[in-house]
């Protein structure tokens, strides 16, 4: 090879680039090997790459330059064919050219071909790298143009909203449709909101029960979001105003229900009232029935001397009455009766698993990326931690670098911190004893009294009644039988 230049070839194109523009290493080879054949350069050796050049941070790239250092001198030239093969950042660029000249090896584009001793074309090559850049850009602004135009059109784009799940058609079009159960409980929390009964965050906290998996925040964008109603916004632009169009996904309300909802929102309907359906002392005001004459059976407090006394009672003359303590009492002890069957427990087990996945699976996903994104800022920090050792950079550019890397980290963090909050531990859920989240008298005494009722309500479709020490129901909850047995004389005998 005496008297020829020896080169090496570097060859990139990135998995995006080969999808979207049709670039091929195969084609860049045999560009490069003509372009030496006819130059008379030997090649020395070949380097593929499939990673993007905003950076030099390439898994080949690093093995070229430590390959130079290890037999400096034995290459003259880095080939490539364009400079956007070589680096979309100048900056970079400049500092890797300036590493290169270091080594002896000068880089060249054999299609943008520049004389870099000349100071003049510094600007050549700014340009060259800048270009890309402006590609970008164009491209950018067409996508913009583009999902504006598919707005107009009534599609949703982006991330489906709470009650919509993201899906695309076989022949590749986007589009959201609804998901269960989140579509319906919104409906029914428009429902309740255009009442006027309950403020928003009673029903944002009624809906968490219900199964919504949102946050205060999020449920107040959703309550707003015309979209719901089959509505898409499309915003201001230029000299042209906003203005809503038919969207092509399926409504979850109607747009009567929604605008109702606005207009409680915004004061001009019914004001809200804090009052819950039943006072918090008097959970069972509604079910219980007088022994004496049949009548339903209200609620109150009184004073005494020295304290307030609390009964549910009688009216209209009837001087029936009862201590609340003392009923749910009873209330504990007949729950106490029912013990949950052997059978049923993998069944229920297999069951909270099945719903635990089906809610918190969009959560989960979230939470990975997310922590992946995390690892890979972390790494960065270590990177320009290296390339500060090394004296490839300056300090202002690595606390500049490792400013924004950390407000990313620590913005990361706080998120994980919040989706941690929202996703149970199904483990430790699993941990308790699946046995005792049956006990029906245990969940009377941690529920609330809204709770307490709806499971009431649930095992007595008719009412109760207080006799002696014990309550008593003219029947209940035919389903009982098949998850729980029933220890003692009463509405069944297994």
């Amino acid at each position: 090879m005496e008297g020829r230049k020896i080169a090496d070839l570097y060859i990139r194109v990135s998995t995006d680039e080969q999808a979207d523009k049709g670039y091929s290493q195969r084609n860049q080879e045999e560009v490069l090997r003509k372009y030496c054949l006819h130059h008379s350069i030997a090649i020395r050796n070949v380097t593929y790459e499939d990673h993007s050049a905003k950076s030099f941070d390439r898994p080949q790239w690093k093995k070229l330059i430590a390959a130079l250092k290890r037999h400096k001198g034995e290459t003259e030239l880095i080939l490539f064919t364009k400079w956007d093969r070589f680096s979309r950042n100048a900056g970079d660029a400049y500092q890797m050219i300036g590493i290169l000249r270091r080594l002896g090896v000068e880089p060249q584009a054999i299609e943008q071909p520049l004389d870099l001793s000349i100071p003049e074309n510094k600007m050549m090559l700014a340009f060259y790298l800048a270009a890309p850049e402006v590609e970008n850009d164009r491209r950018a602004l067409n996508t913009f143009h583009g999902m504006r135009r598919a707005r107009k059109e009534g599609r949703y784009m982006g991330l489906a909203p709470i009650g919509y799940v993201n899906k695309i058609t076989e022949d590749g079009r986007k589009y959201i449709a609804r998901e269960e159960p989140g579509a319906t409980i919104l409906k029914w929390a428009f429902t309740q909101l255009s009442r006027g009964d309950f403020n928003t965050e009673q029903v944002w906290k009624m809906a968490r029960k219900k199964g919504l998996d949102c946050s205060k925040n999020a449920f107040w964008q959703a309550i707003r979001n015309p979209l719901y109603c089959g509505k898409i916004f499309i915003p201001r632009f230029q000299d042209e105003q906003s203005y809503f169009v038919r969207g092509q996904h399926e409504a979850v309300i109607a747009e009567e229900l929604f605008q109702k909802v606005q207009n409680v929102l915004d004061g001009r309907g019914r004001e809200y009232r804090t009052k819950l359906q039943s006072h918090p002392k008097f959970p069972l005001r509604g079910f219980l029935l007088c022994p004496r004459c049949g009548r339903k059976l209200t609620a109150s407090t009184s004073k005494g001397r020295n304290k307030y006394y609390s009964y549910y009672h009688c009216s209209k003359g009837c001087p029936h009455r009862i201590k609340t303590e003392k009923l749910m009492l009873a209330l504990q002890m007949e729950l106490k009766k029912y013990v949950p069957r052997k059978e049923i427990l993998g069944t229920f087990e297999k069951i909270l698993i099945e719903t635990y996945y089906d809610l918190t699976g969009n959560l989960q996903m979230l939470k990975r990326q997310k922590s992946t994104l995390l690892k890979d800022y972390k790494q960065r920090i270590e990177h320009i931690m290296d390339l500060l050792a090394r004296e490839k950079i300056d300090a202002l550019d690595y606390q500049r670098f490792k400013s924004k890397y950390e407000g990313l980290i620590n913005q990361l963090d706080e998120e994980l911190k919040t989706l941690k909050g929202r996703v149970p531990d199904i483990d430790g859920l699993l941990s308790r004893n699946i046995q005792y989240l049956l006990q029906l008298d245990k969940i009377i005494k941690e529920e609330d009294h809204e709770n307490i009722r709806s499971i009431v309500h649930l095992m007595y479709p008719h009412k109760l009644m207080f006799h002696g020490h014990n309550l008593k129901a003219e029947k209940s909850n035919e389903i009982l039988k098949y998850v729980y047995h029933y220890k003692h004389t009463g509405f069944w005998e297994d």
